[in-house]
C-alpha cells in the first residue's frame, strides 16, 4: 500500500480509542500484581475487591472496544485483530482472578517468589505492547518513516525477547509445582497449573499485539 494511501486510512482510525483501550487493559491486567500479594498474604477480603476492580477495568475495556468496532471501517480487519488481541489480555486477567476467588486457590510457599517473577514478566511484556500502541500517533505525525518507526521496530523486538522469557520461566514454575504435587490436593494441583498457563497466555497476547502492529508497518 502506497505511503499516502496508508497515512489516509490511519488518519480516519481511532488511533487514540485504540490506545485507551491498550491503556484500560494494562491498568486492568497489572491488578494482577496486588491481586496475587493478597491471596499469598491470605487476605481474601483485599483479594475479592480487587477482583472486582479488575472485573470493572475489564468491563471498561470491552465498552471501549465495542466503540471502537462501531466507528471502524468494515474492511479495517488489521486493526480489528489488533483490537481483539489486545482485549483478550483483559478478559484472561479477569479469568485469572475469578478461578483463584472461585476455589480461594493459593499458591504454596515454595514458589510464591518465582511465581510473582513469572507474573511481573508476563506484565512487562503487556507494558511494553501498551506503550508500542501509544506510539502509533507519533508514528502517524513521522509519516511512518525514521526514528519512530526503528523505536516500535526495537519495542516489537523486545516483546519478542519478553516472550521467550516468560517461556523459560514458565518451565522453571511448573518443574517446582511438580516437584510438590504429592503434598498438595490434586483438584488443586490441575488449576494452579492452569493459572500458570494462563499468566503466560498474558505474555502471549503481547506478543500478538505486537506481531499484528508490525504486519500493519510492514505493509507501508
Amino acid at each position: 500500500m502506497p505511503v499516502n494511501s496508508i497515512l489516509g486510512v490511519f488518519a480516519k482510525s481511532p488511533i487514540k480509542p485504540l490506545q485507551e483501550h491498550i491503556d484500560k487493559v494494562y491498568d486492568c491486567a497489572s491488578l494482577l500484581v496486588p491481586f496475587f500479594e493478597a491471596t499469598i498474604a491470605e487476605d481474601w477480603d483485599s483479594a475479592v475487591t480487587i477482583r472486582k476492580k479488575i472485573s470493572q477495568e475489564e468491563k471498561e475495556a470491552d465498552f471501549l472496544k465495542r466503540e471502537i468496532r462501531l466507528t471502524l471501517p468494515v474492511e479495517r480487519t488489521d486493526l480489528l485483530e489488533l483490537l481483539t488481541q489486545q482485549d483478550k489480555i483483559a478478559n484472561k486477567a479477569k479469568d485469572i482472578s475469578g478461578r483463584i476467588i472461585g476455589r480461594q486457590l493459593l499458591v504454596p510457599q515454595t514458589i510464591q517468589t518465582p511465581f510473582i517473577a513469572y507474573l511481573q514478566r508476563c506484565l512487562d511484556a503487556v507494558a511494553l505492547a501498551k506503550e508500542a500502541i501509544n506510539e502509533l500517533d507519533d508514528l502517524l505525525e513521522a509519516g511512518f518513516r525514521g526514528r519512530e518507526v526503528d523505536l516500535v521496530a526495537k519495542m516489537i523486538s523486545e516483546l519478542d525477547a519478553i516472550e521467550e522469557d516468560t517461556d523459560d520461566l514458565q518451565i522453571q514454575v511448573r518443574r517446582q509445582l511438580f516437584a510438590m504435587e504429592a503434598e498438595l490436593n490434586p483438584i488443586d494441583v490441575m488449576f494452579l497449573y492452569k493459572i500458570i498457563e494462563w499468566v503466560g497466555d498474558l505474555a502471549d497476547l503481547a506478543e500478538r499485539v505486537g506481531s499484528r502492529l508490525e504486519l500493519m508497518l510492514a505493509r507501508v
